[in-house]
């Protein structure tokens, strides 16, 4: 009988999480020094130590890489835009606090790998919504919600509003991480006076 029976379960899910994360750490230096477009999910098993199969048992391309790259961020930043939401009093603080926390958490990210990334390099997007980045759009969203009930939010259409906060937060944090100096203050200003100015004019919409 195969001695793998006998193996613990939660050393075999250990092994699972250590090899996983060797891999995203990997991918994460790799996407950096070499570029996403040029660099190959060679580039990324060689930097690994993992044997080819041992990859392929947990992504199948780049792309599923990069996909989970992008939902480990949105899984580290959810915490902090819950606290942020914890602590503040109202609407306006919140989306403040939010994208101040959001453009700040960008710019760590982007001197830690993404600074290393070739000269104009477009960053890639991520197409459809992962597990994690579905649980930042229900908090943002649940933010909403309860403002409006509170009065102290517009009420207009919480799904349209959340992911308009989202995908404009997205777009400018894009533009802020590539130019120079990385000014989150002015990117953040620009962001909440878009926001708060443009929700005045939304038609009002029941919960």
């Amino acid at each position: 009988m195969s001695q793998v029976a006998y193996l613990p379960v939660g050393k075999r899910e250990q092994t699972k999480v250590q090899n996983r994360q060797a891999i995203l750490d990997a991918a994460r230096e790799v996407f950096g020094e070499l570029g996403y477009e040029a660099c190959t999910v060679r580039d990324i098993i060689r930097r690994t130590g993992l044997a080819a199969g041992t990859f392929y048992n947990y992504y199948r391309s780049k792309d599923e890489v990069y996909v989970a790259l992008s939902d480990e961020g949105a899984r580290r930043f959810t915490p902090l835009l819950k606290a942020q939401r914890a602590q503040s009093a109202d609407w306006s603080s919140f989306v403040r606090a939010a994208i101040e926390t959001y453009f700040s958490f960008l710019a760590d990210e982007h001197k830690s790998w993404l600074a290393r990334r070739p000269a104009d390099e477009p960053i890639p997007h991520v197409h459809g919504e992962t597990p994690e980045m579905t649980a930042v759009f229900n908090e943002v969203r649940e933010a909403i919600v309860d403002e409006i009930a509170r009065g102290g939010a517009p009420g207009a259409d919480p799904d349209y509003l959340a992911a308009a906060c989202i995908a404009i937060a997205r777009e400018v944090g894009e533009k802020m991480v590539v130019r120079r100096p990385i000014d989150t203050k002015a990117a953040a200003d620009f962001v909440v006076a878009l926001i708060e100015g443009g929700v005045k004019g939304l038609p009002k919409t029941q919960v």
